[in-house]
Parts: C-alpha cells; sequence; structure tokens
C-alpha cells in the first residue's frame, strides 16, 4: 500500500487506529512496517500505541482535540478547565485537554497536544453528552455544571467558597441552576453542596447586575 491509498482509504476520517488498516487484505506485519515507517518519515503521527493521524500537511480534516481526547481514552469525557473554557465560563486559555475516567489517571504528551486525565469513580460518571465539536466531529464532553463539579470534586484540600472564587467565573447566565443542584445531589458530598451554593450565589449576583 502506498501512502496515498490510505489517504483515500480514510476519506474525511482524522484518526485511525491499527485495525482500521488489517481489514483488508493485508498481513499485519506488513501494515506495522508501514506505519513505523510513515511515522518516520513523518507523513503520520502516532498519539499512542495503535492510535494514528496524518500529520500535516497531510490531513484532509483537523482532528478537535476533544475528539483525540475521548480517542485516546476510551471511556473518558473531557470535564474540568478544558470544558470550562470550552463553554467561555473560565476566561483562562486552557493549554492541556483535561477529561476525567474511571480508570487509572495520566498524561499522553503527543503532536497533537497534552492530554490529563483524571480518575473518577464509575459511580460518579454522568453529566456528559456528545457534542458536535466541529468538522462533523462529536465528543463526549461534561456540561458546563458537571464540569464545575468535576473541578471541586478532584481538588483536595482546598476552602470550597475561596476556591470557586479563585476560578474568576463568567457568562453564568450560561448555567442551568436546576441541573447543577440536581447534578449536585446524585454526588451526595457536602463539599459539592457547599460548592454549588457558591455558585448560585455569584450567578444570582451576575444577573442582578446585569439588570442595573
Amino acid at each position: 500500500m502506498v501512502f496515498e491509498e490510505l489517504l483515500t482509504l480514510l476519506g474525511r476520517e482524522p484518526l485511525f487506529e491499527t485495525g482500521f488498516l488489517l481489514a483488508g487484505d493485508i498481513k499485519p506485519a506488513y501494515a506495522r512496517r508501514q506505519l513505523s515507517e510513515w511515522v518516520k518519515t513523518g507523513k503520520l503521527w502516532q498519539l499512542r500505541r495503535g492510535l494514528y493521524m496524518p500529520a500535516p500537511p497531510y490531513q484532509r480534516v483537523s482532528p478537535h482535540p476533544f475528539l483525540v481526547a475521548n480517542r485516546l481514552a476510551a471511556g473518558s469525557y473531557v470535564s474540568l478547565q478544558a470544558a470550562l473554557a470550552y463553554y467561555n465560563i473560565i476566561p483562562e486559555h486552557v493549554a492541556a485537554v483535561t477529561s476525567v475516567t474511571a480508570r487509572r489517571p495520566g498524561q499522553w504528551v503527543t503532536p497533537a497536544g497534552v492530554y490529563i486525565y483524571r480518575h473518577l469513580k464509575s459511580l460518579f460518571q454522568f453529566g456528559y453528552e456528545s457534542l458536535v465539536v466541529g468538522e462533523g466531529q462529536t465528543a463526549f464532553v461534561a456540561t458546563p455544571e458537571k464540569a464545575l463539579l468535576d473541578l471541586v470534586y478532584l481538588q483536595p484540600g482546598a476552602d470550597v467558597a475561596a476556591f470557586v472564587s479563585s476560578l474568576r467565573l463568567q457568562n453564568l447566565e450560561r448555567l442551568d441552576l436546576a441541573r447543577l443542584n440536581a447534578l449536585t445531589e446524585r454526588f451526595a458530598k457536602p463539599k459539592l453542596r457547599e460548592a454549588a451554593s457558591a455558585i448560585v450565589a455569584l450567578a444570582k449576583s451576575e444577573a442582578s447586575w446585569g439588570v442595573l
């Protein structure tokens, strides 16, 4: 197989796994040698073992960072600072894409960016949805309310009110406060009830300033 054939097979798929090549009439050892050669010559980027993407300028579609995050760690969803920045709930630019997973935490440093995974119990894996993030790509992303609660839950040993204040939250009219409270009750953690109260108070304060 020549590289142009791979690009034709991919079409507008931005990422692929080794098994994509093995689906055809091709020997596994040959396919792996081809992949290794294309990575070595800079035509492909290897994001992790078995996951690849065409390198610029060979990309027909650039993968959204959230799609990459989902594919790097199956069963994860984007949350925490990355999701909050996506919704413009926090003002900072976020260099790494942060996700939560029920599996072991870790970090992937790839040619396509840095991806951080925090461990969250399976019991708390709720409050996310599949979003269209661009170019017809979809990714699992926490709702803004769940991203806030995940962040507070995973922040160790901090004064909750002070931590919420340090986030410099903005555009709080985008929050669904009823959903925030419902998600808080699913956690059933006093720390998160305190955080939710502080967030609701900030949202109401922001709304009252908007009326003036």
